[in-house]
Formats: structure tokens, sequence, C-alpha cells
């Protein structure tokens, strides 16, 4: 087992469900339950669901009931929620599902949560177009060429260097109100991205 987590929030489904071995800690938001009994997930192999139950029928799902941890706290989403007991559990590594699609404020909102535990977890969205995350400041990308990769301020980031993109940037300044960087192309199999300051997203196509 690893110190990986995967957790499912209540964005739009995946289209397949990811391979749930090699995580030591499985868990959803109450929201994400429903997709997954209706996608037949193990739903024994949960570790906790978590959320204020809004939309929780209280039906069959009450054989679980000892996995529910009720957090009420409506100043924080329940993907926060979620986060906080991960971290709490000493995992660092956390792959979500159902963080993007739908409504572009619930994806705004998941990504500023993500920026809140930056320092402290290594999350990672995945969703049918690729893969998103919060940059460290040294990244390496492996086997990408050809792939699209977006780099976005979050809201600057000062003095980026990237290696193996079809537009280098060459101790460039990115702010999401005047330049940023999305819709690059991967021309080598291998891409360097460092930057010095700021905060930096990065988006990943399949």
């Amino acid at each position: 087992m690893t110190d990986k987590a995967l957790l499912f929030i209540n964005g739009v489904p995946p289209k397949n469900l990811p391979e749930i071995e090699g995580y030591s800690l499985i868990a959803c938001s109450d929201g994400a339950f429903h997709y997954l009994k209706e996608k037949k997930f193990p739903l024994e192999k949960l570790d906790f669901i978590s959320g204020d139950f809004d939309s929780h029928s209280g039906k069959d799902e009450n054989i679980y009931e000892e996995k529910f941890i009720y957090t009420p706290d409506q100043d924080k989403t329940d993907f926060q929620k979620s986060l906080e007991i991960i971290a709490a559990r000493g995992l660092i590594k956390v792959d979500v599902y159902g963080g993007s699609g739908g409504e572009m404020d619930h994806f705004l909102g998941n990504l500023t949560v993500a920026f809140l535990f930056k320092n402290t977890l290594n999350i990672t969205f995945f969703d049918e177009y690729g893969i998103y995350f919060f940059s460290p400041k040294e990244l390496v990308l492996n086997n990408v060429r050809g792939k699209t990769i977006s780099l976005y301020p979050f809201p600057i980031t000062k003095n980026i260097t990237t290696k193996g993109l079809q537009w280098p940037l060459n101790k460039g300044d990115l702010d999401m109100t005047k330049r940023i960087g999305t819709r690059n192309v991967a021309s080598e199999e291998t891409v360097s991205i460092d930057f010095e300051n700021g905060d930096l997203v990065i988006f990943v196509s399949k």
C-alpha cells in the first residue's frame, strides 16, 4: 500500500471508475456516494463517507452508516471537509474524481479548496479530458509528446522556464489578468517546468 488516497466528490462522475488497487484510503462525499452506488462501485471498500448528508436518502445505504462522518459546517464544502479528514489521517497524496464538469462555479470552488491545501497535500484531479494540479516549483512530466499542456497562473507566477513545449518560456511571467499559458503542446516526450514565485496550475490532456 501507499500513502495515497482516492477521493470521489460530487461533480460529473467519471465514465469509467479508476482502479482502486494500491490506495491506502478510499473515500467519497455524500453526493458522490449515489453515483458510486449506481456504477456498482464496491462500497465496502470505502473508508469513510463525509458530508452534511443533505443528499443522503437514508435507504439501503444505511448498512454503511458506520462509515459516515457527519460534517455539518456550512462554511466549508464537502470537498474541503473530506480533505481535512484525509490530512488528519496522515496521508499526503490524493487523487480526486468528480472535481469538474457541470456548473463552473463548482469547478472553481474545488480549485480554490485545493489551493488551501497545496502546502500539505499533493492533490491531482482527474476528469474525462485529462489531469490538473497545483505544480511544485520544479516539475517534470514524462511521456507527454503531443499532449496539450496548459499553464495557468493563480493568480501570478514569476520567472517560469519550460523545456519541451512548442512555445517555451525563459524566465517569463504569467498573470491571469494579462497573460496566461493555456493550450501549449508538448513537443518532446519529457517536459520540465520551473518557476520561482507564485502558484501555477498545470493541465495535461489525455
